[in-house]
C-alpha cells in the first residue's frame, strides 16, 4: 500500500466512499446529503494535509487530512480525519493511514491529537485506543444513529 499527499485529482477518487460513509449516517457527525461540492471544500481544505492511501492496483482506498484543531497558542494539538471505504475495512487499510498520520503529526511539532466527535458505537474506536487515544469523556445522547438511536460521542486523545 502506498500513503501519500494528496492531489486535486484524487477527489474523484475519495468522493464515492466519502459519500456512502457519510450518507449512511453511523459515524460522522456531519450531514447525510452534504452535496459533492461542500464535501471536496470540507474535506480537501487547503489548509489541511491529506493523504490518500492506494493499493496495489493503484486505486484509492482511503483518505485521511491531519489539521490543528485549536488555533493561537493551542495550534500544537492537532486534529484529523479518516475515511476507509467499506469494502477495504478489516484488511489493516486505517491502522496503516493513522500510523502515517500520527508520524506527520509528530514530524510538524504536534504535541497531540485529539478527535472531537467518535461515534461511541464506531468499530475505529478499538483502533483508536489501540493505538494509544484515551477517551476523555463522552457526551451523551448527542449522536442519533439510525440503527442503535441516541448514542453518544467520545473525545479522544493522544499525547505525541
Amino acid at each position: 500500500m502506498l500513503i501519500r499527499e494528496v492531489v486535486p485529482g484524487d477527489w474523484p477518487r475519495i468522493w464515492p466512499f466519502w459519500h456512502r460513509i457519510v450518507a449512511a449516517g453511523e459515524t460522522y457527525a456531519w450531514d447525510r446529503d452534504t452535496s459533492e461540492e461542500d464535501a471536496r471544500s470540507l474535506w480537501m481544505n487547503p489548509a489541511k494535509r491529506v493523504y490518500v492511501a492506494e493499493n496495489d492496483g493503484g486505486a484509492v482506498v482511503a483518505s485521511a487530512y491531519l489539521t490543528p484543531n485549536y488555533g493561537g497558542p493551542a495550534a500544537r494539538v492537532a486534529n484529523a480525519g479518516f475515511m476507509v471505504d467499506p469494502d477495504r475495512a478489516g484488511r489493516g487499510t486505517g491502522r496503516a493511514l493513522a500510523e502515517h498520520v500520527l508520524a506527520a503529526a509528530r514530524a510538524e511539532g504536534y504535541r497531540g491529537m485529539v478527535f472531537n466527535a467518535v461515534v461511541e458505537t464506531n468499530p475505529a474506536v478499538r483502533l483508536w485506543t489501540s493505538l494509544g487515544f484515551t477517551i476523555l469523556g463522552t457526551v451523551p445522547d448527542a449522536f442519533d444513529h439510525p440503527r442503535h438511536g441516541r448514542v453518544g460521542l467520545h473525545i479522544m486523545h493522544r499525547a505525541l
